[in-house]
């Protein structure tokens, strides 16, 4: 049978006692001020005091011990995405980090998500999660939001493009930007209109739904204009070859999926004598900074993940409040920067 390795000789790990000492407090003073526990009055230089006598000694409290007093885990489960994240993705993530941690919640970030959506829902719950943001690209079922459910979590969020039965939704619809990006072109007058679709793995959840949004402006604006996809790696050779065949194609304007890629591309269209904009525009999306240091600058579809209420503290309230209908709240803002490439 294994067992816990000893402590290095010597080495003690500091108790509440040992920071109540420290600071001439009792040990319930202690409880309240690194739990933040405001029903009880404790002054503002006791506070101090018992958080200087923590520092100093290296004191945290006992997640464990914690969780059993209050009766569920003051834990968030972050499982990582399976697909490619965008700045806005990314930039999203932090600030919920930062607002759940100002909320006193331990944020915990999971490399893996399993085999299957049961199997994933099975291992987050063996963490004992107080809430969990399920990622884009694993659907939960039923199933696995009971798992979650009855082993304590107290809210279940997917973060994707559709909501999932059983689960409040923080709902990302792609097709905003590939549609933003198309009627973009169609105001210049471009009506044939190439979509880049990315054949790296894990591209598809964003690039199946942003075809599908320029399919569908071009299709509402009543120009007759045309969409065709255009299958491109992220290889110098790849945009090279697409950029040769590129007059044979009739295109007068491309969406390019992202900045990355567009970038990519534009470079091997000027390299193939192809002018830009005046016989092709192009646009991207993320609003990179590298897109605006090129020439003809890049235009793109600029996008933010934002809600009326601060995603950390909508969490908060539907942990506070659980049992309630799911919620649905629609976070993607895209907006076209318009440059000079289109």
């Amino acid at each position: 049978m294994s067992q816990l390795p000893d402590q290095p000789a010597g080495t003690s790990v500091p108790t509440s006692a040992d920071v109540a000492r420290l600071a001439g407090v009792s040990r319930a003073t202690v409880s309240y001020v690194l739990n933040n526990n405001t029903t009880v009055r404790i002054t503002d230089p006791t506070r101090r005091r018992v958080r200087e006598a923590a520092a100093d000694l290296g004191y945290v409290p006992h997640a464990a011990a914690r969780s059993l007093r209050a009766g569920h885990s003051r834990m968030v489960l972050l499982p990582a995405a399976q697909t490619p994240a965008g700045p806005a993705y990314q930039r999203f993530l932090t600030q919920l980090e930062s607002g759940l941690r100002r909320l006193d919640y331990t944020v915990v970030r999971y490399g893996s998500v399993g085999p299957d959506a049961d199997h994933a829902a099975r291992a987050w719950a063996e963490l004992r999660p107080v809430a969990v943001v399920s990622p884009g690209g694993l659907t939960l079922t039923p199933y696995g939001i009971g798992v979650l459910t009855r082993s304590g979590a107290k809210a279940v969020i997917t973060l994707g493009p559709r909501p999932v039965d059983g689960a409040h939704a923080l709902v990302v619809d792609q097709r905003e930007v590939g549609g933003g990006a198309v009627r973009h072109l169609l105001s210049r007058g471009r009506r044939r209109i190439g979509v880049v679709m990315p054949q790296e793995p894990g591209h598809a959840l964003l690039a199946g739904p942003r075809l599908a949004g320029a399919v569908q402006a071009a299709r509402e604006s009543n120009t007759y204009a045309s969409i065709k996809p255009l299958s491109l790696r992220y290889e110098e050779e790849s945009a090279a070859d697409l950029a040769a065949r590129w007059p044979t194609l009739g295109l007068d304007a491309v969406f390019a999926y992202n900045d990355e890629y567009a970038m990519l591309l534009m470079r091997a269209l000027q390299d193939a004598g192809v002018g830009i904009p005046g016989e092709t525009a192009v646009i991207g999306a993320d609003d990179l900074m590298l897109g605006r240091l090129l020439r003809p600058r890049l235009s793109s579809v600029a996008m933010e993940l934002t809600s009326e209420q601060p995603p950390a503290e909508m969490i908060d309230r539907l942990i506070q409040n659980p049992g309630g209908s799911p919620e649905r709240h629609h976070l993607l803002r895209p907006a076209v920067v318009a440059r000079e490439s289109s």
